[in-house]
């Protein structure tokens, strides 16, 4: 592991080709690897979810992979000031697939369409088979190459963050393969490049982390696994102080503000979601809370980030041209858009 600063931008380059035991895989229980100044950019990068096991369509990640470390996080970053009753910021800036290559998969007992540990079936899950993407960032493409069949298709580059977060309240440690209230592997396309992300401080330092990259996600990640990659990440480090709490996560970017809720079952998911949704709206316009209800129930979209991890995680999302001319988050997002 190196830090290296230039003035306001550290770049950061985390231990990722040493012991994967060394790497974290968990929200608490981690000490943190550098420490942060509000405000700072940092520039760095993840491994995949694989931790880069999977490389061709004849790797098995049940065979390949050590099942203790799944989803490797680069962090945690110690913010400096942060404490709990806070708002840690994180704004990313660009976030950009480390190589030309990506890969999927189907794991089996993991999954939202097959027989899974929560969901118990007496027939044999579905087959485990990876796929590979080639990637072409400067075309903005990636290639969908059928397994069974010569059919090939570009899709659309999108490449976001399927884990972020920060430690968890009450000294809890927690999977990276679980979202929550801390953020977590949330697994949502809104994380992507331009977006900002609001994240309640539960411990000193907020101890930052992030990881598994997605080259592009469907919504809901229907089969478990996206075009998981490396990436290259530059993103702000800010904070709020005190205010008013941030008990969930929350999004913003340049059209949307985003609430997430991730639990399980998936309608409750959805409840946490536009209740926090609700409560924002409340508090950037003073609406009542049955006039804010009222303007988010017609005017709210509602994507499904994930149906396949522990927890699942639904996002509540509602144009900012509906809310008047209101400051959001103290014009952090503005700011650090400009």
């Amino acid at each position: 592991m190196t830090a290296t600063s230039d003035s306001d931008v550290l770049r950061f380059e985390p231990d990722a080709e040493g012991d994967p035991a060394k790497l974290a895989y968990t929200f608490g229980g981690f000490e943190p690897l550098v420490s942060v100044r509000p405000g700072t950019t940092v520039s760095t990068w993840t491994l995949d979810c694989f931790a880069g096991r999977v490389r061709t369509t004849a790797d098995l990640p049940s065979q390949v992979c050590d099942p203790r470390f799944l989803n490797p996080q680069t962090g945690p970053f110690y913010v400096e000031g942060a404490e709990p009753g806070d708002t840690l910021v994180v704004h990313f800036r660009s976030i950009v697939p480390r190589g030309g290559r990506g890969v999927s998969s189907t794991v089996p007992l993991f999954g939202s369409l097959t027989a899974t540990t929560y969901t118990a079936m007496l027939h044999p899950p579905l087959p485990e088979r990876t796929w590979v993407y080639e990637i072409d960032n400067a075309a903005g493409v990636v290639r969908y190459d059928a397994l069974d069949s010569p059919y090939t298709v570009d899709l659309p580059l999108d490449a976001m963050h399927g884990t972020v977060g920060v430690a968890p309240a009450l000294g809890e440690v927690r999977s990276s393969l679980t979202p929550g209230s801390w953020g977590g592997n949330m697994d949502t396309p809104e994380m992507r490049a331009g977006t900002t992300c609001y994240l309640g401080v539960n411990v000193p330092g907020a101890l930052f982390s992030l990881g598994d990259g997605h080259a592009r996600q469907g919504e809901g990640e229907t089969c478990g696994v996206a075009v998981e990659c490396a990436m290259d990440t530059v993103l702000v480090l800010d904070l709020i102080k005190g205010g008013s709490p941030t008990p969930w996560p929350r999004l913003e970017d340049d059209e949307f503000i985003m609430t997430t809720g991730s639990t399980r079952p998936l309608e409750d998911a959805f409840r946490i979601a536009h209740t926090e949704l609700v409560r924002w709206v409340q508090e950037l316009t003073g609406l009542s809370d049955m006039d804010a209800y009222q303007l988010v129930s017609q005017t709210a979209l509602t994507p499904v980030a994930n149906v396949v991890d522990t927890n699942y995680t639904v996002v509540a999302k509602m144009a900012k041209r509906y809310l008047g001319d209101v400051r959001v988050m103290q014009g952090m997002h503005a700011r650090w858009r400009r």
